[in-house]
């Protein structure tokens, strides 16, 4: 990392254009991209090679698109063994066990423009020296095949004991160390208690701890004072909202359907939350899981299980299709590709329209696996946009009290409407002609005619059936509001038949599936639909929730074990988070993976408990200080030495605004709220402002977490610091560094007006250059400024005011400004 001062230019307060220049550090960093080194993760001469790790990663790169389950050119095919040894159709033999230079894929591979032998791969980047050097090794070695790392059964590794280190007690640290060992690196030492404090509390709950927490961190004596921290944090409601994000991103979460109208999904927020209070409330994740996916196939359906199956409505949907059968399966298979990566690391989607080119995926396992969703209506249709998705979940008391007067009116309006048609029987043609009609030309002629085309007797119960009416519509309208939860609300009874589509196309239905497991899993189970207390529920999603979360599933504990090394340490053991397929990147520690998934099981799938684990290991602790020496070793900390410095995500960048200034609204729950937008941006929509609310100042202050996402109209804030498209499912966040981000924290609005509320808040105008830049920089960074500082900001402000003219409250604005832009800010050690 290293720093870049920037001179933008900023406003001041009559709107006058200034260079500020910032020499104590007003900057965001550019940083340097190392590229992972040729002989990284590399193993010695003398080491068998893992194949899965280090062998098919090369063969899947550069040779599956030619050579893979769906093409064999020339006779060769590199998916498994056989078809890799045998003979092919120019009579070579690719792979020679034990003879690398008798080998026709060596020779082919390392081939010019010059050689009798056309080079391969013919397109795209040719195959690397170090990487055709591991190829002749494990030739060499005899070829050894396995099957790919996930799709084996889940290993039960013993912890490793390291020479040297008698002291290593945590179970992760071994596992660490074991493979620093082998590489001849050594870790990083443990960082300060200061980063520490700011370290965790971002993790867990995504905002900073005060200049007093710091303190009484750093003087606790308590040699348990950082697990005690820990547990505090676990028990906060904000680290719901912070660890709730992170699924939110990976299920699409959003509040309108997209395409051009984008109209609200309601009650949308109501997910949100159940999200949020799941986490706070440590629900078991296999539980999780299962509401979400058959929350209303339970035996014991709550509201809150109702509310979970929200999960199937959060995708996009086009209420006016031009092929509407082409839509509903582009639905569905949206829904196929998020519970497929989100759950199992699995690109099942991939074999929606011919077998997976790389996976053990057919085409018919797609369709088997979609027939698990049988049942599941579209979002909605143009004319009832709620019917499908909106479950009322109010108390049975009110139901009754609803479905009483609801029936009332309907007996009503038939009563009425037979003494009309009495009455209308006897009008003249162009009279009985209007009533057939629209419906306030009916009103019209009943209006001024019907009276003196019925008797006295029918007259009279006319009237009296419609004070009746009016009566019951008024009993009706007093009644309190129903409560409704987006989610299941309709199935489709029977659950559709499922057919193989030819290329993926709906009008080209070729063989019937039935619900089936992926038979990768090599499972000696039958998917059978589960029994289930809701009539119209084929029972299949929960057989499909309940096959997911059982502990033998070889994917789901990785995925979600992976996924909380992910968030806590920047990247996961296996990177790819949402492919643990033969294109994903091979897990760096795969024997820690196991022993993490294992260990997530066996402590009933409980997240908080993972968390504990992981942040009180060393390897969580280390300082994040570069070394050359490793550096040179190990440049992408693929092992673990040091701990990875990151950028704050958007929420926090906006929330550690809202923080340090005081005027972060901490309450937790509730509908989402619209922060305020610029007319330039609201030009961005077909139908500008459309759908956008207009929240007060201090429901504006919530968290980020409850900014109204529409997906049209995406908050510029959030978006500029990589808040994803929540189109699809995201795994990790881009964590870019560009000039917008620079304009947005120097010369947004909502930068500035946070800046004005810290000078406010530290009571700029009363105090003196010296005490206010160290008010600033304690509420801003927690800590005090050093001399150097505190004389680079007075000099700044006496800048400002002499030589640009800036009134000194401006000024004052200006340096809270330029604190908020320090890296120390934006970044977490």
């Amino acid at each position: 990392m290293f720093s870049v001062v920037f001179r933008p230019v900023v406003r001041c307060a009559v709107g006058q254009a200034i260079r500020l220049y910032c020499g104590i550090g007003l900057f965001l960093i550019a940083s340097t991209v190392v590229a992972e080194s040729a002989n990284d993760k590399r193993t010695t001469d003398d080491t068998a090679l893992d194949f899965a790790r280090e062998v098919q990663p090369i063969l899947a790169k550069h040779c599956y698109a030619c050579h893979g389950p769906d093409e064999a050119e020339g006779g060769l095919r590199l998916t498994d063994r056989d078809g890799a040894l045998a003979e092919t159709d120019s009579g070579e033999i690719a792979i020679v066990p034990g003879d690398a230079d008798a080998s026709h894929l060596i020779e082919r591979i390392t081939a010019d423009e010059e050689s009798w032998v056309d080079p391969m791969p013919p397109e795209g980047d040719r195959v690397s020296a170090a990487d055709i050097e591991i190829l002749r090794r494990w030739i060499d070695q005899g070829a050894p095949w396995k099957n790919h790392w996930a799709f084996e059964p889940i290993s039960a590794p013993e912890i490793p004991a390291v020479p040297g280190h008698p002291e290593i007690s945590h179970p992760i640290d071994a596992f660490v160390m074991q493979r620093l060992q082998q590489r001849g690196l050594t870790p990083n030492g443990p960082a300060d208690r200061p980063t520490l404090i700011r370290r965790l509390y971002y993790d867990l709950i995504g905002i900073p701890p005060t200049a007093r927490q710091i303190k009484r961190f750093v003087d606790d004596p308590d040699p348990r004072a950082y697990e005690q921290l820990v547990d505090r944090l676990l028990r906060s409601p904000h680290y719901g909202e912070r660890w709730g994000r992170h699924w939110l991103d990976l299920v699409r979460y959003a509040e309108t359907n997209s395409f051009e109208r984008d109209n609200p999904k309601p009650n949308a927020w109501k997910y949100r939350d159940y999200v949020i209070r799941s986490f706070n409330q440590d629900k078991p994740y296999d539980q999780f899981v299962i509401e979400q996916l058959a929350g209303d196939e339970l035996s014991d359906v709550t509201t809150e299980t109702l509310t979970a199956t929200g999960f199937y409505r959060l995708g996009i949907w086009d209420d006016e299709p031009a092929d509407p059968e082409q839509a509903f399966y582009d639905e569905m298979d949206d829904l196929v590709t998020t519970v497929g990566q989100a759950f199992l690391g699995l690109t099942i989607n991939c074999a929606r329209c011919h077998d997976h080119k790389i996976d053990p995926i057919p085409q018919s396992d797609y369709y088997s696996f979609l027939a698990f969703f049988g049942d599941v209506t579209t979002y909605g249709v143009r004319r009832d946009q709620t019917g499908n998705n909106q479950i009322d979940v109010s108390n049975e008391s009110l139901q009754q009290q609803y479905a009483d007067l609801d029936r009332q009116t309907t007996d009503l309006e038939k009563q009425l409407t037979e003494i009309e048609q009495r009455g209308i029987a006897s009008m003249s043609a162009e009279n009985q002609r209007a009533t057939e009609g629209r419906k306030a030309d009916r009103e019209a002629v009943l209006e001024k005619h019907l009276r003196g085309h019925l008797s006295d007797d029918d007259w009279r119960r006319y009237e009296s059936l419609r004070a009746e009416l009016r009566d019951v519509r008024k009993r009706r309208r007093d009644l309190p509001a129903r409560q409704s939860v987006l989610g299941l609300a309709r199935l489709a009874d029977p659950p559709r038949e499922t057919f193989v589509l030819f290329r993926g196309s709906p009008h080209s239905p070729t063989d019937e599936v039935d619900i089936a497991f992926p038979e990768l899993f090599d499972s000696n189970v039958t998917a059978m639909p589960a029994s289930t207390s809701r009539s119209d529920s084929s029972g299949r999603r929960l057989a499909l929730a309940n096959w997911i979360v059982d502990p033998e599933n070889r994917l789901a504990s990785r995925v979600i074990a992976n996924r909380i090394w992910q968030h806590h340490f920047g990247r996961g053991i296996v990177r790819s988070t949402n492919n643990f397929g033969q294109l994903g990147t091979p897990p760096t520690h795969p024997a820690l993976l196991d022993w993490l998934a294992n260990r997530f099981v066996d402590g009933g799938w409980r997240f908080k408990s993972m968390h504990r684990l992981i942040v009180t290991s060393d390897a969580y602790r280390r300082s994040s200080d570069s070394r050359p020496d490793s550096m040179q070793v190990d440049p992408a900390n693929d092992l673990f030495w040091r701990f990875d410095r990151r950028r704050l995500s958007a929420e926090e960048i906006r929330d550690s605004m809202l923080k340090v200034n005081g005027s972060l609204n901490d309450q937790v729950y509730g509908p989402s709220m619209y922060p305020t937008l610029s007319q330039e941006v609201m030009q961005g929509q077909s139908r500008p402002g459309e759908g956008w609310g207009d929240s007060d100042t201090v429901d504006q202050n919530r968290r980020s977490i409850y900014i109204h996402v529409k997906r049209s109209l995406l908050t510029p804030m959030m978006t500029v610091f990589d808040f994803p498209d929540p189109d699809r499912s995201c795994e990790a966040r881009f964590m870019t560094l560009q000039p917008g981000q620079a304009l947005a924290l120097l010369n947004g609005d909502f930068a500035h007006q946070q800046a004005a509320r810290l000078a406010k808040r530290i009571d700029a105008n009363h105090i003196d250059d010296s005490q206010l830049v160290n008010r600033c920089v304690r509420r801003v960074l927690g800590r005090d400024p050093s001399q150097e500082e505190i004389a680079a900001g007075r000099h700044l402000m006496q800048r400002l005011v002499n030589e640009f003219e800036v009134p000194r409250e401006r000024a004052v604005e200006l340096y809270c400004l330029s604190v908020m832009n320090w890296n120390e800010f934006l970044f977490v050690d």
